[in-house]
């Protein structure tokens, strides 16, 4: 006789759920990481929550400048975000994505520093956008090359492809310096602005929205509907099925983790000819992990991308706001933050998997 007692808890994995259910579970997790994280507010400061979420909600809207900044990081870690897009569809875990901005930042540097008083500033930023691209494909297409001929961990090797591009960095960073002894590249070609974007409908990063909307639209056509976009789907799901199919898994994998360095070299060239106009070892900023969040929780869907890009700079931003107008620590405002990311990344759980209580049936999904 079985006496085994039924455990309090299963876990049963979802059907795939309609999206304004996933979505719906998703709000009521950013909602109630708002209630939690009032509570931790009120506990810890005795400050009025409603007056913090004030505080960070100016932080990144408060005034046109604020708006702008936080517009233009948007853009920047959504841009990142559409590179890892390919790459993760295909579980190629690309860490790397930090070592691509900055090697597409270096070459955008180096041109403009070398090019900036012989070629017009649109010629140099076509000839800078180009290189920069191929300068990411490389950084990608190494780790790939690797994995596909000698099944090596993409992990730690696109990893490890970071700490020489920060070192590739420093190098160049001493190479440039100016003023000597500064530590510091300098703002380059202040005087000229040689090869800094222009004003696009008299907004001062109008280029950069123009640039990653493109490539945001671009993305989501190629991964929904070309034969490429299926190709990487269907080696995400399985290799083997992949070979069955006649698909040429090594092909596919140096294809789209050229593609992904590619767009990530972008994002450095998009980081210095468009914002910082400087290069430095902080130029990618840690965005390049951050996209991950940004590229997982979208489930690849570079329109979905633009919105939880937004969140993340708007709570980055707010969190900067709080800490500096009540006086907090880095580490509380920081506390709130990864309390939202928490829930919001908990969502994912629910609506994914079914929590089943002891002795309900099996029945709705």
């Amino acid at each position: 006789m079985n006496n085994k007692k039924e455990p309090l808890l299963r876990i049963a994995k979802r059907d795939l759920l309609p999206w304004y259910k996933a979505y719906g579970i998703r709000l009521a997790a950013v909602l109630v990481s708002l209630v939690v994280s009032g509570l931790f507010i009120f506990a810890v400061t005795k400050l009025n929550p409603v007056a913090v979420y004030e505080a960070i909600f100016d932080g990144a809207f408060g005034s046109p400048r604020r708006s702008w900044v936080t517009v233009r990081d948007t853009m920047m870690l959504l841009c990142i975000g559409i590179g890892l897009a390919p790459a993760f569809k295909m579980k190629f875990w690309n860490i790397g994505a930090e070592g691509q901005v900055l090697v597409g930042g270096i070459v955008t540097a180096g041109l403009m520093r070398a090019l900036g008083s012989s070629l017009p500033t649109p010629v140099l930023l076509v000839l800078m956008a180009i290189v920069s691209l191929l300068a990411g494909a490389l950084w990608g297409i190494i780790p790939a090359t690797f994995k596909a001929v000698w099944n090596t961990n993409e992990t730690l090797f696109t990893l490890m492809m970071n700490y020489v591009a920060i070192q590739l960095t420093s190098y160049c960073v001493a190479l440039w310096e100016n003023p000597f002894g500064s530590n510091t590249v300098g703002i380059i070609n202040q005087k000229t602005k040689a090869g800094w974007f222009p004003r696009v409908f008299g907004l001062e990063y109008g280029l950069n929205i123009l640039l990653v909307l493109a490539l945001t639209v671009g993305m989501f056509i190629y991964l929904k509907y070309s034969k490429q976009g299926y190709e990487i789907s269907v080696v995400g799901d399985s290799e083997r099925t992949a070979r069955y199919a006649g698909i040429n898994v090594k092909k596919v994998t140096i294809r789209t983790m050229a593609i992904s360095g590619a767009i990530c070299g972008m994002a450095g060239f998009i980081a210095v000819a468009g914002s910082s106009h400087t290069i430095s070892t902080s130029t990618a900023g840690g965005r390049g992990f951050t996209a991950i969040i940004v590229a997982w929780l979208a489930q690849f869907n570079t329109f979905v991308m633009i919105l939880i890009s937004l969140l993340l700079v708007f709570l980055q931003k707010g969190a900067i706001q709080i800490a500096s107008q009540f006086n907090l620590n880095d580490y509380a405002s920081q506390i709130i933050t990864g309390i939202i990311l928490f829930f919001i990344l908990g969502s994912e759980f629910f609506i994914n998997y079914r929590v089943i209580l002891r002795g309900r049936k099996e029945a709705a999904k």
